[in-house]
């Protein structure tokens, strides 16, 4: 195993899913792949590229998120792992694809937030769809909610 992709949405899920895709790769002394998929550009009607504030506020939310998967790499400097970060926009399921082909992964270590199936049903779940459609295994880390005290 040499390349390891790791979807990550910043939500509480992705700790858990970094800890077990680096310990994956300390390992297997693999490479990690870490992308995050930012909402797509808005598309407006009689628009060509949106109105400027639109424009402006898909701007710094990009640089947003970019600021935090820096973030996130810089805190896994020093664990014995090579982390290339990746921020795309677009649509998740096709972009993890396509990135998982371009960089002829051997695993992909995501998670699933266990929504339920109403939730899967009207909204789609993009780990379900990476499951169905990856040529490649797929290591789903199960996201259990914070127990309420």
């Amino acid at each position: 195993m040499k390349t390891i992709l790791v979807p990550v949405d910043f939500s509480d899920a992705t700790a858990g899913i970094t800890r077990e895709a680096v310990r994956l790769a300390r390992a297997f002394a693999a490479n990690i792949v870490m992308v995050h998929i930012a909402a797509p550009e808005p598309e407006f009607v009689g628009y060509d590229a949106g109105p400027p504030s639109v424009r402006s506020a898909v701007a710094r939310d990009l640089a947003e998120e970019h600021r935090r998967l820096h973030e996130l790499t810089t805190s896994l400097d020093g664990q014995g792992v090579q982390v290339t970060a990746l921020v795309f926009q677009g649509y998740p399921v096709e972009k993890i694809l396509a990135e998982a082909e371009k960089w002829d992964v051997d695993l992909i270590v995501m998670g699933s937030h266990g929504h339920g199936i109403l939730h899967n049903l009207l909204v789609g779940s993009v780990t379900d769809g990476v499951l169905r459609r990856a040529t490649c295994p797929v290591l789903v880390v199960p996201v259990r909610p914070p127990s309420a005290s």
